[in-house]
């Protein structure tokens, strides 16, 4: 027997935003996944409620970006609205109003990174990243688990939550080497003071339902039950299913709908999925209908024939060898960590981004201060083809003393001549600031 849930639905189809009326992330992308939704009679279910979308506020995202120049410049109103379906979202669950909920919302955002110039990979700010600092701030301090199941890697939750301990990101997806953003490998395993709080799990083209719940089983829950988190919330990407246009695996609704059951989030946020005929609605009402503790058992598409997406044996086998040797590496991750340097000194590494959909490019250094007592003081420093080169300094929520008083020292003495922008953003005590030049 299947346990009834109360989850809450949260709706933004976002009709006025779209990067080309041609584009894959265009408005239609949630109105047939509303139709079908109103169609399959879900909302007549007791146990399951639909809310309306709040606003987002600029104060919501200083708390996790440096925007160049401000957040009003990097956004529009269909961001704030974004971003604000996913806090009512996690405000429903966290104030016990429902077990879970969906934000069935766009535009997406799990590829905006910490510092944003601009839109890359269809995305201006992290939605999620957003939620997840509004829920601290609101809620208290919280352990919180991210699984990306989008088919592109999360690059930006992974960059913005890279040295933060108290957020486990797990991203699985169509492997770097074939798809962008050409990141995520296993190799990426989390900064300094947060290693082995990021895990990528890159599956070959061609993945299909075996691969990923063999992942999900192998890999993904027994990693969360190590780790145990307050929340778990899942990055409900749907462009792994077999017709969708731009990537290659071949993933099902009955596929997710087992995912979801199994994974049992808190949260969901909807992220990519651009077959919107095909495959949206079908995936949608098998999560809802798992997440709500009903029976999704009939949910098929129209041109289901699994023999057309069988894995092939090598793939299994790849996928398989693949498992062992992550499971292998969780397991060795705080033998590894205690090798690391703890010197109170800074580490540093140097990144080229480039903004695909705004054709911008970007160089940043980023430093964090190797601490034993907090997630550690980031510092970076950025410059972007626009022609804006800036500074940032980041105070780390539940920051320890020498962390912020080390910050304020380096934000006090960085010269206006030398940037056009420099900001101070501290988690902690919820304070952002910048200088202009």
């Amino acid at each position: 027997m299947k346990k009834i849930k109360k989850t809450g639905l949260v709706f933004f189809p976002a009709f006025d935003w779209a990067i080309s009326p041609t584009h894959p992330e265009r408005e239609e992308r949630l109105l047939y996944t509303q139709d079908q939704v109103f169609e399959e009679g879900l909302l007549d279910f007791e146990n399951i409620i639909e809310y309306k979308p709040g606003l987002a506020t600029y104060e919501d995202i200083n708390r996790i970006h440096i925007s160049v120049p401000d957040a009003e410049k990097v956004t529009t109103q269909s961001h704030l609205i974004s971003a604000g379906g996913a806090i009512t979202a996690a405000e429903k669950v966290m104030e016990k109003n429902v077990d879970n909920a969906f934000a069935l919302v766009r535009p997406p955002g799990h590829h905006a990174m910490r510092v944003v110039h601009g839109a890359r990979g269809f995305c201006n700010i992290n939605i999620e990243a957003i939620m997840i600092e509004y829920i601290r701030r609101k809620y208290g301090p919280k352990r919180i688990a991210v699984v990306d199941t989008d088919c592109h890697h999360g690059d930006g939750t992974e960059d913005i939550f890279w040295h933060d301990p108290h957020t486990l990101y797990i991203s699985v997806h169509q492997d770097g080497r074939t798809l962008y953003p050409g990141t995520g490998f296993p190799r990426e395993f989390g900064g300094p003071n947060a290693y082995g709080c990021n895990i990528n799990i890159p599956l070959p083209p061609g993945t299909s339902e075996e691969g990923f719940l063999f992942t999900l089983d192998n890999v993904i829950l027994p990693i969360l039950k190590d780790y145990n988190p307050d929340i778990i919330i899942n990055s409900a990407g749907q462009d792994n299913h077999y017709t969708d246009p731009i990537t290659n695996m071949n993933f099902t609704a009955q596929g997710y709908a087992i995912l979801s059951e199994r994974l049992s989030p808190h949260i969901a946020v909807l992220e990519g999925g651009y077959s919107v005929e095909t495959a949206l609605p079908y995936i949608n009402v098998g999560i809802i209908l798992a997440m709500a503790g009903l029976d999704y058992s009939q949910v098929r598409e129209p041109d289901y024939d699994p023999a057309l997406i069988k894995q092939k044996p090598e793939t299994t086998k790849y996928i398989e060898e693949l498992a062992s040797a992550l499971m292998k590496k969780w397991e060795s991750r705080n033998d590894e960590k205690n090798k690391l340097p703890r010197s109170g000194q800074f580490e540093s590494r140097t990144k080229s981004i480039y903004y695909d959909t705004d054709n911008i490019h970007e160089e940043q250094t980023e430093s964090v201060r190797l601490c034993n007592d907090c997630s550690g003081l980031v510092t970076v420093d950025s410059r972007a083809t626009t022609g804006n080169r800036i500074f940032a300094v980041i105070v780390p929520g539940q920051s320890c003393p020498v962390c912020r008083k080390r910050g304020e020292e380096i934000f006090a003495s960085k010269s206006k001549s030398l940037y056009d922008y420099i900001y101070f953003q501290d988690r902690d005590c919820d304070v952002y600031e910048c200088r202009k030049r």
